[in-house]
């Protein structure tokens, strides 16, 4: 293994599975820490993990456990992978589990941070994440339920969550060919935690030509764009993909303004759908038997949804408790899961980092293989040695369209 990876969900772990395999690196998804060692010919492993919104002693745990196993492998860079809209609560774990990475690796090199993905619209200037022309404190995730991002200044996010000091790496620096010198700079000056400018996808290869060699650098998948051909220089002839022609399934949690459109899109267009309330989860009125016996009766794709306005998740929130709202949620859909591949269906697509990681450990897979694309930064995924596919897409990602032309990909042969 020459690239590992550690993913704090797992959709953003198949998005960045996808860059490296298109890059031309042999790539496994691992769902958690293996307890045995990678097959030979893996060159890329990212290990996901589901510690976005765990507490910070929890996640540093587990980041530990994945990077001790990527290290164990011969890694030569380790990348920990978080989402390009820096999804974090002012105290959350992003920043403990990068020092803790630190201080694991022994490292005295810049470790780099850059969750900017310019094709979905994700970029940073002057330390500001923007999302397509706005900045990330007013393109929605203001609003998010579990990681409300209300800061768009990434250095002063990072800075609350971190013992020392964070640096800034400039677009200008990065264009004019001194990235690494000032990483190196900024490194020196006691700030080893950098977050970087990048608008476009040359920045980024620019910014991991500047990091070629540290052992740690961080970012969402684009800052991985350039590191296959640095760490290979040419490509493989990837395994060929296989689809599965059986029953589908959708299944969506996230509360994001492009999951709503595209719920609504399905509705519009005659898609088959039911919303399950919060509510009456809590009153046992809503049964798995009852939501899948349904699914079944469906002609046209099933999509099944807890996704609302975030005023009435807010209003959940505040009645039955933030963490047992999320909770009854997740364990719903991972029986639902469970449920629907013993009925048969082979095709599963969900939406939603929280919602897709409760979903594939439900389904008590081990590695994913990565296939084509389905949508930028989503890619078709197989469940190895078995006939179960699945679309994981970030609650961000995809046209309206998006549910049914997955399970359209996930059927192509």
């Amino acid at each position: 293994m020459i690239l590992g990876a550690i993913g704090d969900d797992f959709t953003g772990s198949s998005d960045l599975g996808l860059t490296l395999a298109n890059g031309g690196l042999r790539t496994t998804q691992y769902v958690g820490v293996p307890s045995k060692p990678a097959d030979n010919e893996v060159e890329a492993g990212i290990v996901a993990l589901k510690t976005r919104t765990m507490p910070v002693e929890n996640a540093v745990k587990a980041s530990l456990a994945a990077y001790r196993w990527l290290r164990d492998q011969g890694c030569q860079q380790i990348l920990l992978k978080y989402c390009s809209t820096f999804d974090s609560r002012r105290d959350g774990n992003i920043g403990p589990v990068i020092e803790a990475l630190i201080e694991e690796a022994g490292t005295s090199a810049p470790v780099i941070v850059c969750p900017a993905f310019p094709a979905t619209g994700r970029t940073i200037y002057q330390g500001h994440l923007f999302v397509g022309d706005r900045l990330l404190s007013e393109s929605g995730m203001e609003a998010h339920p579990l990681t409300p991002m209300v800061d768009p200044d990434i250095r002063r996010w990072l800075g609350h969550q971190t013992k020392s000091s964070v640096g800034h790496l400039t677009l200008d620096d990065i264009r004019n060919g001194k990235a690494r010198e000032a990483l190196i700079s900024e490194t020196n000056s006691g700030r080893q935690i950098i977050v970087c400018d990048a608008i476009s996808d040359c920045d980024l290869k620019a910014l991991g030509k500047a990091a070629e060699g540290f052992p740690l650098i961080t970012g969402g998948s684009g800052i991985a764009i350039g590191l296959p051909e640095l760490l290979i220089g040419t490509t493989h002839s990837l395994a060929s993909w296989r689809g599965e022609k059986g029953p589908a399934l959708a299944i969506a949690g996230s509360c994001s303004k492009t999951t709503r459109a595209q719920i609504a899109y399905h509705r519009e267009n005659g898609g088959a759908q039911r919303r399950i309330d919060v509510s009456a989860l809590f009153d046992g009125q809503e049964t798995v038997n009852d939501v899948i016996n349904w699914a079944m009766a469906q002609t046209t794709l099933p999509l099944v949804y807890t996704s609302d306005d975030p005023q009435v998740i807010k209003n959940n929130q505040q009645k039955f408790g933030t963490e047992k709202s999320a909770q009854i949620v997740e364990n719903f859909f991972a029986q639902l899961a469970r449920a629907a591949v013993e009925a048969g269906f082979v095709r599963l697509i969900t939406a939603g980092g929280e919602t897709s990681g409760a979903i594939v450990e439900a389904l008590e897979a081990d590695t994913l293989e990565i296939g084509p694309t389905i949508a930028v930064g989503v890619p078709a995924l197989r469940v190895s040695g078995r006939n179960l596919v699945l679309a994981l897409k970030s609650g961000n990602f995809g046209a309206e369209n998006f549910f049914t032309h997955a399970a359209q990909k996930l059927e192509e042969t």
